[in-house]
């Protein structure tokens, strides 16, 4: 017999009829619909309510995790020497330089930290540089102008 569209069937075995609970004693599901007698969990909302058992073994399957991960993201780092390769003199450097060239995958949190040696006279604006950076560049004839600073002062007014 050739396999057309109007004969095809699921194979012996492979569909099975639901379990219909509750619905009379001759279903062979009835009076107590399969829950055991009295208990919890005869009762509706029985199962929710076991969530204790096991607590032990459940906490103690979990590994205990230590540290600290902060929510501020990393900084990207670049280093003199690769500043002093990139750019030239006269040049102003700001963290969307530094993206814009390839030297970060942030486009707005870096840091210039004191590796390598820089020869060119830069001004560096707006990006946060380490102190031996800082001096490195100006020993080059180079300006740093610093982020504003976040400050957790407060102003008090004084009343006369």
């Amino acid at each position: 017999m050739a396999l057309k569209l109007y004969n095809l069937r699921p194979a012996r075995g492979a569909k099975k009829n639901k379990k219909r609970i509750g619905r009379g004693d001759s279903s062979g599901h009835g009076t107590y619909a399969t829950r055991g007698q009295k208990g919890q969990r005869s009762r509706s909302g029985g199962r929710g309510g076991l969530k204790l058992k096991g607590l032990k073994s459940g906490i103690q399957s979990i590994p205990k995790l230590g540290g600290f991960k902060s929510l501020k993201p990393k900084s990207a780092i670049v280093n003199l020497d690769i500043i002093d390769k990139n750019y030239k003199n006269g040049d102003v450097i700001d963290t969307l330089s530094l993206f814009q060239k390839g030297l970060t995958d942030q486009k707005y949190n870096a840091k210039i930290l004191g590796d390598g040696k820089i020869t060119k006279k830069v001004t560096v604006v707006g990006v946060r540089v380490s102190q031996s950076a800082a001096v490195a560049i100006e020993k080059a004839g180079g300006k740093v102008i610093l982020p504003k600073q976040k400050t957790n002062e407060t102003k008090v007014e004084k009343k006369s």
